[in-house]
Order: C-alpha cells, then sequence, then structure tokens
C-alpha cells in the first residue's frame, strides 16, 4: 500500500487530533489503480506554521480552516494557487459561506467540509480530493510520457533519414560538377546508389505511416474476405528482383486461405515478414514460406537461411524503434518499426507473433489470427 500525506491546519487541537483519529486507519481503493493508499497525517496550529511545512514537504491534501489567527485560510490558499503548489486543497469552515466559497475556488479550492462534520463526511471529501489528485497526477505522466515518446520518434527519424539524405546530396554534388565529363551514363551507379537511398526513406516514412495509423485507430479498417494466399504471392513477386541479386530462392506451396480481415493490414504483415528474410539472408539462400490452418488458428510463417539472431537481442525484436546492430548488420537497412507494426495487427486479430532463431543458420517467424476461416 503506497502512502500519500496529509496536512491539517487548523487553530483548534480537537479538529486536528478527530481528523488524524477519523484518516488513521482509512485508505483508498480504486478499480483502475493497482495499489491502495493509507495517509501520513501531519498538523499545523496557523497558516504560517502549515505554509513553511509545504514549503518543505510534498502533500497530496491540504484541510484547511478558513478561520485561523494572523493568516487565513483564503489568503494562504492564494498563496499556493500563485507559487503553482499542486496540493489538493479541501477547506474547513464553520458557515457554508458563498463569498467564501466563491473566493476559496478562486484560488483553488477543491471542496469543502463543515464543522462540525462527521468521520464519514470527511472520509468522502478526501476520497474525491484523493481521486482527484491520482487522476491529475496520472494525467501529468501521460503527457511527459508523450513527450518523451515524441522526442524519441523525431530522434529515430531524424537519424535514420540523416545518412541517406546527406548520400544523395553528395551523389549530387559530384554530379553537378561533372567529375567524370559530361557522359550521363558515366555517372550510373551515383544514380543507382541514390535509388536504393530514396527507397530506404520511402519504407522508413511508410512504416511510421503504418504503425501511426494503427495504434491511432484513424486508419478506417475493412474487413472483407481476403485471399492470403492472393496477398502472399503478390509479395513475392513484388521481392522477385531483391532475390534475384542475391540468388536466393522462394519456396512457397500455395493453397487457398479466406480470412475475414483488412487487406492492407495482412499486406503490411507479408511485405515485413517476408522483406526481412530477404534483407537479412545470405546470397544463394533460400525463404520458405507456410499458410497452414490448425485448430481454428491460421498460422503465416516465414523462415530464411540468413544471419539469424543471437539470442540476448530476441526480447528486441518487436520493439519500437528496436534494431539489432552487430557486425552481420552492418550496412543493412531498417527502420526498427516494421515488426512492431506486425505485432499491433495480430493483436488486432486475437492472435500473436513470434520468432525462432539460430546465429549463423537461420530465423523462422510466424504470424498467428484467429478469424473466421
Amino acid at each position: 500500500m503506497e502512502k500519500m500525506n496529509i496536512l491539517v491546519i487548523d487553530d483548534e487541537e480537537g479538529i486536528r487530533e478527530s481528523v488524524k483519529r477519523a484518516l488513521r486507519h482509512f485508505k483508498v481503493s480504486l478499480s483502475y489503480i493497482e495499489n491502495d493508499y493509507g495517509f501520513d497525517i501531519d498538523t499545523a496550529g496557523s497558516a504560517e506554521e502549515g505554509l513553511s511545512m509545504l514549503n518543505s514537504k510534498n502533500y497530496s491534501v491540504l484541510l484547511l480552516d478558513n478561520q485561523l489567527p494572523g493568516m487565513n485560510g483564503t489568503e494562504l490558499l492564494q498563496i499556493l494557487h500563485e507559487t503553482e503548489n499542486p496540493v489538493v486543497t479541501i477547506m474547513i469552515t464553520a458557515f457554508a459561506s458563498i463569498e467564501t466559497a466563491i473566493n476559496a475556488t478562486k484560488n483553488g479550492a477543491y471542496d469543502f467540509v463543515t464543522k462540525p462534520f462527521t468521520p464519514q463526511e470527511l472520509k468522502d471529501s478526501v476520497f474525491k480530493a484523493v481521486k482527484h489528485q491520482i487522476l491529475t497526477s496520472t494525467a501529468k505522466k501521460l503527457i511527459e510520457e508523450k513527450k518523451k515518446i515524441r522526442f524519441q520518434f523525431i530522434s529515430v527519424l531524424s537519424h535514420e533519414l540523416k545518412s541517406p539524405i546527406a548520400a544523395v546530396s553528395n551523389y549530387l554534388k559530384l554530379m553537378e560538377k561533372r567529375i567524370f565529363g559530361d557522359d550521363i551514363s558515366s555517372y550510373d551507379e551515383f544514380i543507382r546508389r541514390s535509388q536504393i537511398r530514396i527507397k530506404d526513406m520511402e519504407k522508413l516514412i511508410f512504416d511510421l505511416l503504418d504503425l501511426t495509423r494503427i495504434e491511432s485507430g484513424e486508419k478506417k479498417r475493412e474487413l472483407t474476405d481476403v485471399d492470403l494466399d492472393e496477398v502472399i504471392k503478390e509479395t513475392l513477386e513484388n521481392f522477385s528482383d531483391e532475390m534475384a541479386k542475391k540468388n536466393i530462392t522462394a519456396e512457397y506451396e500455395p493453397r487457398p486461405v479466406v480470412v475475414k480481415a483488412d487487406r492492407t493490414e495482412m499486406a503490411i504483415v507479408a511485405n515485413n515478414l517476408i522483406s526481412n528474410a530477404v534483407k537479412y539472408n545470405r546470397n544463394r539462400g533460400k525463404v520458405t514460406v507456410k499458410l497452414t490452418v490448425n485448430n481454428g488458428k491460421i498460422v503465416f510463417s516465414v523462415k530464411d537461411t540468413g544471419i539469424g539472431i543471437e539470442e540476448k537481442d530476441m526480447e528486441k525484436l518487436f520493439r519500437e524503434f528496436s534494431r539489432i546492430k552487430n557486425n552481420d548488420t552492418v550496412g543493412i537497412s531498417g527502420s526498427g518499426i516494421g515488426l512492431s507494426t506486425v505485432k499491433k495487427i495480430s493483436e488486432l486479430y486475437g492472435g500473436s507473433v513470434g520468432a525462432a532463431s539460430e546465429p549463423g543458420k537461420g530465423s523462422e517467424f510466424e504470424f498467428i489470427l484467429n478469424t473466421e476461416v
């Protein structure tokens, strides 16, 4: 059980002690929060003493008497408001004055209890204040987390785009200077390399768009009858040139498997798994694609004879912006988000995605989904 700090400021010792007794064993439980909350309670007899305590310790809830000797509660509340102290304040007042309520609310009071109050009335008010504090704190954490994710997103994007942009820019400058003369064919290699770099950038941008559309829910999903066999054959055809360049053979036994799915999502899965099998394969390697139906589950697997993955790197595979970097992957481009997108798609269908690998011998990825066959 976690502890929250509560400060009671009241010039009547009896009130301070009764609050402590009422809340000593009180706890707050919320269905959407894992931990229960109990309370450590401090007291002060004046606003000045309480202000000093508030400046030296973090309090979640403040029970504040309005009628105090010296500085009154409303004046203290105004100071807390101006200094942006996040404590949630419950005013203790001997009379439910509209004017007092308006002034206190303007300065940040959250709730009121009127003397004399019962222990249950106090607990109800504290419960509401604690709930408000938890929700406010959670919202702030989410905002900060969002900022961190956005920063990470921008950092990865700028890092991944910086290198290919610089390479293409350098090739264009060399061509502009006509270092090989005016014959355009002399620059075929520069053009070829530039096209490869541009293709890498396009892949990154498309991967990012796929991921953000799926995560945000803004992508309109169209569930229709999709023949996975057609999707796989089309994807293999798209990578036929790349496989030919590395003398990679593809093995796939066609079989119609029609599912109720979004065709674009199925194409994203096939594209990412087959693309990786080609990209991380060896020259004269092999890509084996299988499509099976077992006990109502559809299994789409892609196996390669490539460089494989170390055991210590397996847990990183489906994380966003995670790329495995070692001597074997130097020079192989990638966004680090393709497999995380595949995982998110599998979850949309109540399925899963997994991998098995042996360094130096290859890897096998399985995409499993539950849907109508």
